[in-house]
């Protein structure tokens, strides 16, 4: 059965999502917009001690302290080039279904174009990839595949339980309270 759009005989265009692309070298991968709060330049972070290479630092952002991680690094092992185009993107990160949604920065290399495309236009590539859960279904087009990389499944479990821990460090917890 084909919907028709509010003009008269016109059939109804499918759901598009609207993504951000962006590369890890000179491969291409895509976020859902939707899991995006804001797109900022590169700043300057304060480097966070014993955490994996990939967790570069944190920054603070509207008043909230905002961990950062370096996706070419946590994926491929080398760190973003430092580029004109290369952003900190704020992503919405759900630590857990108890607690609200928080910020995690993402930095990206040339994250600087959008694609607007049906979610179903992206398909399972056949591998199950336990240390990569984030890395999602592929996209095929004129420019070659495009990877959609899934908010949610980039933290390991250890990694979230460190830089968004269920009690918040406080100055009571070290002794240093009144």
């Amino acid at each position: 059965m084909i919907e028709h759009s509010a003009k008269r005989g016109a059939p109804a265009l499918p759901q598009n999502t609207l993504f951000l692309q962006f590369r890890i070298g000179n491969e291409r991968y895509a976020l859902e917009a939707m899991d995006i709060a804001e797109v900022l330049p590169r700043l300057q972070l304060k480097p966070i001690a014993q955490t994996p290479d990939w967790v570069v630092g944190v920054f603070a952002h509207r008043g909230v302290m905002v961990p950062v991680i370096d996706l070419s690094a946590l994926t491929f092992g080398r760190p973003a080039q430092a580029r004109t185009s290369t952003r900190l993107v704020l992503v919405h990160y759900r630590v857990d279904a108890e607690r609200p949604r928080e910020l995690l920065g993402l930095i990206l290399e040339q994250a600087t174009d959008t694609l607007r495309c049906a979610p179903s236009e992206f398909k399972d590539y056949g591998l199950d990839n336990r240390e990569a859960r984030y890395l999602g279904p592929v996209r095929e087009d004129e420019q070659g595949l495009l990877q959609w990389v899934r908010v949610q499944d980039v933290l390991s479990d250890a990694v979230r339980e460190l830089l968004y821990p269920a009690q918040p460090l406080s100055a009571e917890r070290f002794g240093d309270a009144p």
